[in-house]
């Protein structure tokens, strides 16, 4: 026998207010054509809860007890990187048989879910202490102190976004649909790598990078275009250069000329990019770039030159004002990498 249908609200209410003009339990099923049974049924869970309407139902009893629940969700923590097969061939072999649903369900109601690993730079105990020591000598800095800071990088950009990910609304099996699919070319179809710097102030050089860069290459980039973009961007004379530690930067040739030129260098804490604003100015101008949708390197350099210079100098001044906050991060994650 098949399960019958449940009664509309209106019809119950409407059995309650019956039943509170008086009328006997036979008289209401005889009225509305609903059995006597299901009549006093309705009557009495009113009373007891005052309302028609269907409470929530038990369901299934849980597969898991909460104990169990409890160990899966620590098992993920521990081992943020296995699978839900794996959590499920892990618990099979300790007695609990679990589908991979069961342990998908159970990890959401935790609130976790499975997400891309974020890639990051190997950080190891020495980049932890250097670190620690960056934020915390420089803790007190004023926005006064990093407005002066000219900040600089080299990044890669690729013709096609070789990198990038895109994602499309699809049906299922049309996944190779022309207008699905994102075009590729062998090795990005090529590529350009920019040195650049900026400030509080505003964007400064961006200056392409023939072949691969020497310390030669490196050394003239800075003679051609570090001191004419701290004039341009009035940075005054007590402005701080900042560069990573790359073997190029920190080179003979290089301090020397620094020194000569009597230019501070902003001691820098090795592999520590999520400390560097420029490298959000770089992922700005990228997403900018590839919305042209250059058709060649030359059109790709000319696309790059003219949206680092349509940055807005707002822009520049709100991401250096917050650098505080990177520190703070920086302490709270124990030197480890932050969002940044």
């Amino acid at each position: 026998m098949g399960k019958s249908k449940e009664l509309s609200v209106d019809l119950k209410k409407q059995i309650i207010d019956l039943n509170k003009s008086g009328k006997s339990l036979g008289a209401i099923s005889k009225q509305l054509q609903v059995p006597r049974a299901t009549v006093q049924t309705i009557i009495r869970k009113y009373k007891v809860h005052g309302t028609v309407v269907s409470l929530p139902r038990s369901g299934r009893k849980r597969k898991q007890s909460h104990a169990a629940e409890r160990r899966l969700v620590r098992m993920v923590k521990s081992q943020p990187r296995i699978t839900k097969k794996q959590v499920c061939k892990d618990l099979e072999a300790d007695g609990t048989q679990v589908s991979v649903s069961t342990v998908k369900r159970v990890l959401h109601r935790h609130g976790l879910r499975g997400c891309r690993a974020r890639k990051k730079p190997l950080l190891q105990k020495r980049h932890l202490k250097t670190r620690l020591k960056f934020a915390a000598d420089h803790m007190d800095k004023d926005k006064t102190f990093w407005r002066k800071v000219l900040w600089s990088d080299e990044t890669k950009i690729e013709l096609f976004g070789h990198n990038t990910q895109q994602y499309v609304w699809r049906r299922k099996g049309e996944a190779f649909n022309p207008r699905n699919t994102m075009p590729t070319v062998k090795h990005g179809g090529g590529s350009i790598m920019l040195w650049g710097c900026f400030a509080a102030s505003g964007t400064g050089s961006l200056q392409k990078v023939n072949g691969i860069m020497k310390k030669e290459d490196y050394l003239q980039i800075l003679q051609e275009n570090l001191k004419p973009s701290a004039r341009r961007l009035g940075l005054g004379r007590s402005w701080v250069f900042q560069q990573d530690n790359d073997p190029k930067h920190t080179s003979k040739v290089v301090k020397e000329w620094l020194n000569q030129a009597r230019i501070k260098v902003l001691e820098w804490p090795s592999q520590s990019p999520d400390l560097n604003p420029i490298e959000n100015m770089w992922t700005v101008l990228k997403k900018r770039v590839h919305a042209r949708k250059p058709s060649h390197l030359a059109e790709l350099h000319q696309f790059c030159q003219e949206k680092w210079s349509n940055i807005r100098p707002e822009a520049c001044q709100e991401l250096v004002d917050g650098y505080q906050k990177r520190l703070v991060a920086v302490k709270m994650a124990k030197g480890h990498v932050t969002k940044y």
